[in-house]
């Protein structure tokens, strides 16, 4: 009995504290995307980041967290039915056990950063009320639903679905390339293309113009602590650790991460130098954010080498990607191509290691057949369907209603001064 609870103890304090790291991803998308803009629409981005965990935070508890994984009276692989401002948690499967605080506060630090993803995207025009709105109904119901697709025990697309799985093989996806990462990239694209792009970004020809953000550091500071939240995104979603096989799948992610991201910034630096014989900060930065989303689904079950190589690979997809979008924009929809990179090498023996159920397609790289390669190519679709499906009509209403976008004459001014009441920065001249 005294195991039992050491082993509880042990479990709560790696789930709280590997959450604790996802939220301080927070932090980092806020310095990443106040740096990467300019100064006048500081402020205004930095709200949304806020408000992003703010209003995710409340509509997790309310719907978010019993659509995404409650089993209820009658479940069904496509959305939960229980665990609504978690009623009856205590009696009712919450994702590790039956009644686990952790799990609401651990699975919500996901859909927090899901929330945020496409604020870089939409940055410097869009109208606060959409994004407001925007926050809530991703957080409470788009996003709840691909985590329940491929989360849930009784999910339809996951690879953890206990009897009858998708194909016969289900969908990989450990941490989010596609729940997390691709839901918040698409439907931050899906913001970008009705909102239109930024005044003077294209010029007559319609050749993008730079417009380079207003602070490297703070690109670099967002950069790191994204990094450093990574750690509790990847390793800490092997959920518990407890057991020997969910400490090496723990361990092993959180090398696979650290090779793919460095991997993913050394490319884009030494590409950026051939093309413009420079030595790009930028470029290095944004590299390594590729090279972490490129991993995320399947860090736990791949070698290390192969997730620096397909790491370096993607990272040359997201410097053309990021020539014509915001970084966050184009790190969340590389989890599209890694959604389905990744599986093709995954190792059957780790496969085996990560899951419990009858039998186990593995990579098509390693041997393994094409029905784990067909599921994550359908599941990937399925996302893009969905996310597309919902919030394209939702930013419709709203640009239907003229309040998609700010005036001409607010974007000249910054959002800061037009909408918020002043500015990020404040400087004072004289005294003594």
């Amino acid at each position: 009995e005294r195991t039992e609870e050491v082993a509880f103890g042990l479990n709560t304090v790696f789930m709280l504290f590997s959450a604790a790291l996802v939220f301080i991803m927070h932090g980092g998308f806020a310095m990443l995307e106040a740096g990467a803009i300019r100064s006048k629409n500081a402020m205004n981005i930095l709200l949304q980041t806020v408000l992003d965990g703010a209003a995710s935070a409340v509509m997790w508890y309310l719907v978010g967290f019993g659509f995404a994984y409650g089993i209820g009276d009658n479940p069904n692989g496509f959305i939960g039915d229980a665990l609504f401002g978690l009623s009856r948690y205590s009696s009712h499967n919450t994702g590790t056990g039956v009644g686990q605080w952790t799990n609401w506060f651990f699975q919500w630090a996901f859909c927090a950063t899901a929330a945020t993803i496409p604020a870089g995207a939409v940055a410097e025009r869009f109208n606060f009320n959409a994004y407001l709105g925007y926050s809530l109904f991703l957080g409470g119901f788009v996003y709840p639903v691909v985590a329940h697709w491929v989360w849930c025990p009784t999910g339809w697309l996951g690879y953890g679905k206990a009897t009858a799985p998708f194909l016969g093989a289900g969908m990989v996806d450990f941490a989010g390339s596609g729940v997390v990462h691709m839901t918040g990239g698409l439907a931050g694209l899906t913001g970008a293309w009705l909102v239109g792009p930024r005044l003077g970004r294209f010029d007559m020809d319609g050749r993008p113009v730079p417009m380079p953000g207003h602070s490297a550091i703070l690109v670099v500071l967002g950069t790191v602590l994204l990094w450093f939240g990574w750690y509790g995104f990847n390793p800490g979603s092997a959920l518990v650790a407890d057991v020997r096989s969910s400490a090496l799948i723990a361990g092993r992610a959180a090398v696979t991460t650290t090779l793919s991201g460095a991997a993913g910034g050394l490319t884009c630096l030494l590409l950026g130098f051939f093309r413009h014989v420079a030595w790009d900060l930028i470029s290095l930065c944004n590299g390594m954010l590729v090279g972490f989303v490129a991993v995320t689904a399947g860090c736990h079950v791949i070698e290390p080498w192969r997730g620096g190589v397909e790491a370096g690979w993607e990272g040359e997809v997201g410097l053309h990607d990021l020539k014509h979008r915001a970084p966050a924009e184009a790190a969340g929809s590389g989890g599209v191509l890694t959604a389905t990179a990744d599986i093709m090498l995954a190792a059957q023996e780790y496969i085996q290691q990560a899951y419990v159920r009858d039998s186990y397609p593995y990579g098509l790289f390693y041997g393994g057949g094409g029905l784990l390669l067909a599921s994550q190519v359908i599941g990937i679709l399925s996302i893009a369907g969905w996310v597309l499906g919902t919030m394209g009509p939702f930013f419709l209403l709203f640009r239907a209603a003229g309040s998609l976008r700010i005036s001409a004459e607010d974007e000249h001014k910054g959002l800061d001064a037009s909408k918020h009441g002043g500015s990020a920065y404040h400087h004072h001249h004289g005294g003594g």
